[in-house]
């Protein structure tokens, strides 16, 4: 399932494997204002609201017990 909202993704905050963290006020407030639920494999526009977006794909990571977006670095957007 693909959903069109873009959500906002700090693209610094990333993991150990590359996964953007989504644990940022502004995530966390887009996702709520959207009534997204998160589950694994769904997948979501991030967006930095400044110059960076992408398709990522929602996984709960089991290491840090948040929810974890997996995004192909090769295939950022920049505008």
């Amino acid at each position: 399932m693909i959903l069109n909202h873009k959500i906002f993704a700090d693209f610094h905050n990333a993991d150990s494997s590359g996964r953007i963290r989504l644990t940022t006020a502004g995530t966390l407030e887009d996702i709520k204002r959207l009534n997204i639920e998160l589950q694994n494999g769904l997948q979501v526009i991030l967006n930095d609201h400044e110059e960076f977006e992408t398709v990522g794909i929602i996984e709960y990571s089991e290491n840090e017990n948040i929810w974890v977006a997996k995004i192909d670095w090769n295939k950022i957007t920049h505008f």
